[in-house]
């Protein structure tokens, strides 16, 4: 189960501001490129579900991961998460051939599992979307200052895996409020966004 404080910024102002703040301590930046597949029919997407690869920097490394079950109420997300590595070369040539997915159901738990529980026996590529992501080390949290670019607009979030999410939350909203940074709380992921084909609208 992956849990996660999510806390939508308004717009690139309050991302900026916030990036500025945090800039002592930052410890990384990731480009990251996601890409997802469902059946012809939606099967994953109707039982709240998705499959996608994630691209590192520019094809350093990518990760397949599964996500179901996914809950966000108040900020907070839970999410049941299955991620394995996968050679970004092999992973892109799945973009214009996504059957050959299929073929790793021998060594991946992850196909295995869409081939037995869901019956996913055809795969399509969905399109996805880009994020560049800053990465803080703040008060012992690690922090995920995210621009995400849809092909129909850009969002701001920021973002943290967490054990304790009302604790963190209460954290992180006391340093947004204490420096005049707006935020709400996300009610959407960004998976629910791109398919939903536009921008969350508050």
């Amino acid at each position: 189960m992956e849990v996660e404080v999510k806390l939508r910024l308004p717009n690139s102002q309050s991302h900026q501001k916030l990036s500025n703040l945090l800039s002592p301590f930052h410890t990384t930046t990731l480009i990251q490129e996601n890409i997802f597949f469902d059946t012809p029919t939606t099967t994953l997407a109707v039982s709240n579900a998705a499959l996608r690869l994630r691209f590192y920097n520019l094809d350093s490394y990518a990760v397949l991961s599964f996500k179901s079950k996914p809950e966000l109420t108040q900020g907070i997300s839970r999410v049941e998460e299955h991620e394995e590595p996968i050679d970004p070369s092999l992973a892109r040539s799945f973009l214009t051939d996504p059957n050959g997915l299929l073929g790793l159901s021998n060594k991946s738990q992850i196909m295995e599992k869409l081939k037995g529980e869901f019956g996913v026996d055809e795969l399509i590529c969905l399109g996805g979307f880009k994020n560049v992501r800053g990465v803080y080390d703040w008060k012992g949290l690690k922090l995920e200052v995210d621009e995400t670019v849809y092909d129909f607009g850009v969002c701001y979030e920021i973002e943290c895996e967490s054990q304790e999410p009302e604790r963190d939350k209460e954290l992180i909203e006391g340093l947004l409020m204490e420096n005049g940074i707006d935020f709400v709380y996300s009610d959407i992921n960004k998976f629910g966004v791109f398919m939903s084909g536009k921008l969350p609208s508050k």
